[in-house]
């Protein structure tokens, strides 16, 4: 019999509040792995302060299962810090990325782990389709392609959440990325290796409702385009010179036709008043795209700790090494 060590796969998710969802999600794995047993698993959770008893019940999985590790945050530190926190512990050969809400289905690991055998470091589950409300998939398809058409440097994956399956050499990279506020499927659309995209049905979530609001997707959308695109900055600087380019124009044809009609035509306040408030709009748009920009320096400059953790279980080992 072979003495070989086994292959470790790693499953990486982040919760705040999911007390209803959490069972079905862990059992699910753990049916998923039965069917590998070729493979060693460890799950690694990161609990978002969460005040529903998800915290009761993942103490109570993970003193059943040692397989189980569990990170319990001091407060809710958001949806980017807290899952990435998630990853930076993982030991496996690869890392299983999904959220415990059940919208990603596990059984997609399935799929996952025959192309990552195949070579592949980056295993991306792709949305082709979804059953949320419909008007917040649109959002979400408009917003994916404008981030994928500004983009710099790289060409973000459209309707990639970061669901998927990893190389340890690509989660490796992650660590050279000090990011304080991390961009996940921006980062690991920027590390690189050989990557494959497989299409999923985003289904309903299974229990409880959603913990996003306007200000939280708008805040996850925002640090997308400041970390990865300056385009709003170079439009701010386009936009200028266009509408100074029609300023003039108009202000050339108001002077030659008083010139020609001095003693009937006369300007009115109407003109005066409507471009005073539409350059001042314009204004205070571009300042806050601006302002976007210089809160990311001031957070990158600040460097704090992506979370700071209450409480770690079934850590033991790692401490020991």
């Amino acid at each position: 019999m072979s003495d070989e060590k086994k292959k470790m796969i790693s499953v990486s998710t982040g919760c705040f509040n999911e007390k209803d969802n959490i069972p079905e999600f862990y059992e699910r794995i753990k049916k998923i792995f039965e069917q590998h047993p070729q493979y060693d698993w460890e799950m690694v959770i990161s609990d978002n302060c969460s005040t529903d008893g998800t915290r009761e019940l993942l103490r109570d999985i993970a003193a059943k299962d040692k397989r189980v590790r569990v990170i319990l945050n001091s407060r809710n530190f958001g949806q980017l810090r807290s899952p990435y926190n998630s990853i930076l512990h993982t030991r496996g050969d690869a890392v299983f990325i999904l959220v415990s809400d059940l919208q990603e289905p596990p059984e997609m690991l399935h799929e996952f782990i025959k192309k990552w055998e195949e070579g592949y470091k980056v295993v991306c589950g792709v949305r082709s389709g979804t059953k949320e409300n419909f008007l917040m998939a649109a959002l979400r398809g408009i917003y994916y392609r404008l981030l994928s058409f500004f983009s710099d440097e790289i060409k973000v994956v459209r309707y990639y959440t970061g669901f998927g399956l990893y190389d340890r050499q690509a989660i490796d990279a992650l660590k050279s990325f000090h990011e304080p506020y991390p961009y996940l499927r921006g980062i690991l659309s920027e590390v690189g290796f050989s990557r494959i995209e497989i299409p999923f049905v985003q289904e309903r979530r299974k229990a409880g409702r959603t913990k996003n609001n306007f200000f939280s997707l708008y805040d996850v959308a925002m640090t997308g385009f400041v970390n990865h695109t300056k385009f709003p900055l170079r439009m701010a600087v386009f936009f200028g010179f266009i509408t100074a380019f029609i300023s003039f124009l108009i202000a050339l044809g108001y002077l030659i036709v008083k010139l020609i009609y001095w003693d009937s035509f006369s300007f009115g306040f109407a003109p005066l008043m409507i471009g005073l408030f539409f350059f001042a709009s314009i204004q205070l748009i571009f300042i806050g795209i601006i302002g976007e920009y210089v809160g990311a320096i001031w957070t990158q400059v600040k460097d704090r700790p992506l979370v700071i953790e209450e409480e770690r279980i079934n850590f033991d080992e790692e401490s020991k090494e």
